[in-house]
């Protein structure tokens, strides 16, 4: 590939990100604009993670998209770099700053079924992210949301293999805001993990504000003191009161202390907060107030009476159809001299519409 590194976008704790533009009169695999997250190589073992779980995981409309990867020599240093998407439009994090710090509830739907429907793929495919929250949500011009950084993420423990009782007390994954009571408690790393973080996201999505805010107001500085508040007890963080029952429901069925009754993807894909499309069905006020019904109009159909299609229109007495035709010939076959058959046997058919 051959490209150069552009303007700076953004920088986590092992990598950066910048734009990746190609190389004038190249032929790049680069599409532009194409985003590059570069580490040194040393320090490249997540992003190298990264890029092994995106090739696992393949193509999802709702999960960032990585173009390949390679190694560059800058500055007297080695880099290992890992080509992905670009989006425009930032995190999440910073998309809800620039709204004034909270989303209404349309929004806040639409980004939960985008990130939930990623979830779902990600589980499905056998890893967990392990690092669900906003500032890992990226936003499109478009206004799509994907899920990326997956640094983190790993198989299931139904796949994974087995690890010493050391190696499981020393692992540490995610940030504290967004961990799950298991994941602080027992070091355990599983599907329901990234839905109790999702929870923790929507809370922040409503109120501007982390789910584990602290009781005064103040910033959260005790790392220890939180963790406890987590995996310890039975706090939980608190529903935001703007949110409509559905949306506090879901939030209900996600924020469970006990992972094993936590929701999983697909249950909380059909719940109502999900499935609410926003439409208001109502009785029609008129008797054209019928939005889903479509007239259709034949060319055939006379556009009015002083037409001359009117004399080429037929009465259809055997289709129970009336055609169009000029109203003498119509009066014709209206009117006949033959008495209309009033007969007893054709009146059990009949309906009484009034009786006095």
């Amino acid at each position: 590939m051959s490209w150069v590194r552009g303007n700076f976008i953004g920088r986590g704790s092992f990598s950066t990100v910048h734009l990746a533009v190609p190389t004038a009169n190249s032929f790049s695999e680069i599409a532009a604009p194409t985003a590059v997250k570069s580490s040194e190589v040393l320090f490249c073992s997540f992003l190298k993670n990264e890029k092994e779980v995106l090739d696992c995981l393949g193509f999802c409309p709702h999960i960032i998209q990585c173009s390949g990867d390679g190694f560059s020599f800058e500055n007297g240093g080695e880099y290992y770099n890992l080509f992905l998407e670009y989006a425009a439009g930032g995190n999440l994090a910073e998309h809800i700053k620039k709204q004034g710090g909270r989303l209404p509830e349309a929004d806040v739907r639409r980004y939960t079924i985008s990130i939930l429907k990623g979830i779902q793929h990600i589980h499905a495919k056998g890893f967990v992210h392990c690092d669900i929250k906003l500032q890992n949500i990226l936003l499109f011009d478009n206004g799509d949301v994907k899920i990326a950084d997956f640094g983190l993420a790993k198989r299931t423990m139904e796949r994974e293999e087995k690890q010493s009782r050391e190696e499981k007390q020393s692992e540490w994954r995610g940030t504290p805001l967004f961990m799950s009571p298991e994941s602080v408690r027992d070091n355990v790393y599983d599907s329901p993990a990234d839905i109790w973080s999702l929870g923790c996201a929507v809370v922040e999505m409503v109120t501007g504000k982390p789910a584990w805010n602290s009781p005064n107001g103040s910033e959260l500085s005790n790392i220890y003191s939180l963790l406890l508040r987590i995996g310890v007890g039975e706090e939980l963080p608190e529903i935001p009161k703007e949110l409509s029952e559905d949306g506090k429901d879901f939030l209900r069925k996600c924020l469970v202390k006990d992972p094993a009754k936590r929701w999983t993807a697909e249950m909380l894909l059909e719940h109502p907060f999900i499935k609410h499309d926003g439409e208001e069905k109502s009785s029609p006020r008129t008797h054209f107030d019928f939005p889903d019904w479509v007239s259709s109009t034949s060319s055939l159909t006379p556009t009015s009476p002083e037409s001359d299609q009117w004399r080429e229109w037929k009465f259809d007495t055997s289709s129970r159809v009336t055609c169009f035709c000029s109203p003498v010939d119509q009066l014709r076959q209206v009117v006949t001299k033959e008495r209309p058959n009033w007969s007893e046997s054709e009146s059990e058919s009949w309906v009484v519409v009034r009786q006095e």
